[in-house]
């Protein structure tokens, strides 16, 4: 019994230095042969999709590997990130996310998946604001013009890329600080929303700065405000939200995570692939000309933000009683 014990001592330990082996080298493979998936959890055409597609061209060439995109909307990007959460911890399959992330906790009564232990986080990628937009067919030419039609009785709606996400609270917070009497329009993307707001179909969109900044710029659209306490340089003479409702504040962002169980040299190659491709020349001219100021970090800076979010919002959501429609 003895030898026999001995014997199995023996086989595990080396069964788990050959898994140890196995692994390290899988480590130092990644990325193999097979494409990086970055899930974009909206539709496509808004400014989610376009910081994942142009950080993906970067992240490709600093990996050597094919990076691909793949739009998953739906649920106030519930559907999407569920799908990461519930991925092989890889290395292959990231979710881009954004301030829906830290909010849908406590806006939804139930998550398919819970934040602390179905993600790893990698890197934030850059924080910007909202702006309030009209189309130039539209009335309103401020913040004080939307009040006032609200206060006439004009019935108004806004759009937004889903529930839980930036454009949805910073709707919401607009009305509980003005009690203005706003119809939220959840839409699966900024894309679907912007169309139907170029098409009369809805009259506000607090959307990112990277979803309508070049609508802006074709004078397609009209910007009211921004929803940062303080302007943006990317819309200069545009006033903030604020200056008309004191207290008023928002801030968009975007980051990654991967399904928790990552290996951590993998995480900090896909760590090191972002922040080389957030810090190329062409992408911060792109994205800062759009009002987004990149703050690539490391994975655990990330992870301190993501939770100081969620803290912030929770208080929020509770305090203002928002609710998803």
């Amino acid at each position: 019994m003895k030898l026999f014990s001995i014997s199995l001592r023996s086989l595990a330990s080396g069964l788990c230095l050959s898994l140890a082996a196995f692994a390290g080298a899988a480590h130092a493979e990644y990325p193999a042969d097979k494409p990086v998936r970055i899930v974009v959890p909206f539709a496509p055409g808004g400014g989610t999709d376009l910081i994942a597609r142009t950080l993906g061209l970067g992240m490709s060439q600093a990996l050597g590997q094919t990076v691909i995109v793949e739009n998953k909307p739906g649920a106030g990007t519930v559907i999407g990130t569920d799908l990461v959460a519930k991925s092989v911890p890889d290395g292959y399959t990231l979710v881009i996310a954004t301030m829906a992330h830290a909010v849908n906790p406590s806006l939804l009564s139930k998550l398919p998946y819970n934040n602390d232990t179905a993600f790893a986080p990698v890197s934030l990628v850059g924080r910007g604001p909202n702006v309030l937009v009209v189309r130039t067919e539209s009335p309103y030419k401020s913040v004080k013009d939307v009040l006032d039609a609200v206060k006439s009785g004009k019935k108004l709606t806004y759009a937004s890329q889903g529930n839980g996400t930036s454009a949805h609270l910073a709707g919401e917070m607009f009305v509980n600080l003005t009690k203005a009497d706003l119809l939220h329009i959840p839409y699966r993307g900024a894309g679907p929303a912007m169309n139907d707001l170029l098409g009369g179909q809805v009259d506000l969109f607090f959307g990112t700065a990277a979803a309508v900044s070049s609508m802006v710029e074709q004078g397609k659209l009209r910007a009211l405000a921004v929803t940062t306490p303080e302007p943006s340089p990317a819309f200069k003479g545009v006033p903030t939200v604020a200056a008309t409702v004191p207290g008023y504040s928002v801030e968009s962002w975007y980051g990654f995570f991967v399904p928790a169980g990552t290996p951590a040299p993998v995480i900090a190659k896909l760590n090191a692939a972002i922040k080389k491709a957030a810090q190329s020349p062409e992408f911060v001219k792109k994205v800062e000309h759009e009002g987004l100021v990149v703050n690539a970090s490391d994975p655990a800076e990330f992870d301190r933000y993501v939770k100081t979010e969620e803290a912030r919002w929770r208080k929020i959501v509770k305090e203002n009683n928002i609710k998803a429609d």
